[in-house]
């Protein structure tokens, strides 16, 4: 699933296509993309139809584009969602779901989703902050994003910390290749408890969580598959370095021990052994 820098790109590319464009049609080609909508497709179309696009802003995972009208779409790709910019009359795309055609009949917005698990939605007077979306933390890139209340928050969680990294009510935008990226950085096993961590190892932590999002913004994301693009069907490719994330057996950029993958909440992590050992009960960061 796309996280933080996937998202983050397709913000930054729809902020140079769509701000200051007007709407001037919405073709909803299936009802499950806009399923978040309660209204339905056909409302969906027509309280978009005319208005204008101020602004793209993200929290966490969630894209949000504000509307002169006060209200907001907002959209959420899910495992496979696309966010594409194309010429009018280009080639309908296979799972081409949402098309936007503008008044200036400049380049179309298509939502494409082949598994249809993302999709979109307009929030009323959700143009500052959807209510939809209040609820999920900032992010460490977000510029009012408080460290010291993270650490504090962090070092109260009675769970694990790879589990605490993925809690969005805590910090947003960090997945599970991100956040094994930042715990092989400071070499601490996912599995070690979050109220176990001092107050130093904590904002270490975070250093490297805000490291490894904003490398991987620079280089577009991560792309595993053809799947993940950004808004000109390019790929990321932060891929190339990964030091721990789909890694197995293959040798730690640090140490040369073969990194392992473990079972995590229905997926994998990847660590080192020797840099990140597991944690024994009495263990203090």
């Amino acid at each position: 699933m796309p996280e933080l820098p996937e998202v983050e790109t397709v913000r930054q590319g729809l902020a140079q296509w769509v701000i200051g464009r007007t709407i001037a049609s919405v073709e909803v080609r299936h009802p499950r993309a806009v399923r978040r909508h309660q209204p339905g497709g056909e409302h969906f179309a027509d309280v978009l139809t005319g208005r204008t696009i101020t602004d793209v802003r993200r929290r966490g995972k969630y894209l949000w584009l504000p509307l002169d009208s006060g209200d907001a779409l907002i959209g959420h790709l899910g495992m496979s969602g696309q966010l594409l910019l194309q010429p009018v009359g280009a080639a309908d795309e296979l799972h081409l779901r949402v098309r936007f055609r503008f008044a200036d009949d400049g380049p179309e917005l298509r939502f494409v989703d082949q598994r249809t698990f993302g999709g979109l939605s307009v929030s009323a007077g959700g143009a500052e902050l959807p209510a939809e979306i209040a609820h999920i933390a900032r992010d460490p890139m977000d510029p009012a994003f408080s460290d010291a209340d993270f650490v504090a928050a962090l070092r109260r969680k009675r769970t694990e910390i790879k589990r605490a990294l993925l809690d969005q009510t805590l910090v947003s935008g960090v997945g599970n290749i991100y956040a094994d990226e930042a715990l092989w950085r400071a070499k601490l096993h996912g599995a070690r408890p979050a109220d176990a961590l001092t107050g130093p190892a904590a904002t270490r932590l975070l250093e490297h969580v805000r490291d490894v999002l904003g490398e991987a913004i620079k280089q577009g994301g991560t792309s595993f598959d053809e799947l993940y693009v950004n808004v000109n069907g390019e790929s990321g490719y932060f891929d190339r370095s990964l030091n721990a994330y789909g890694r197995e057996g293959e040798p730690c950029p640090r140490c040369g021990a073969p990194i392992r993958r473990e079972a995590f909440m229905n997926r994998s992590s990847y660590s080192c052994p020797r840099c990140q050992p597991r944690p024994r009960a009495a263990l203090r960061g």
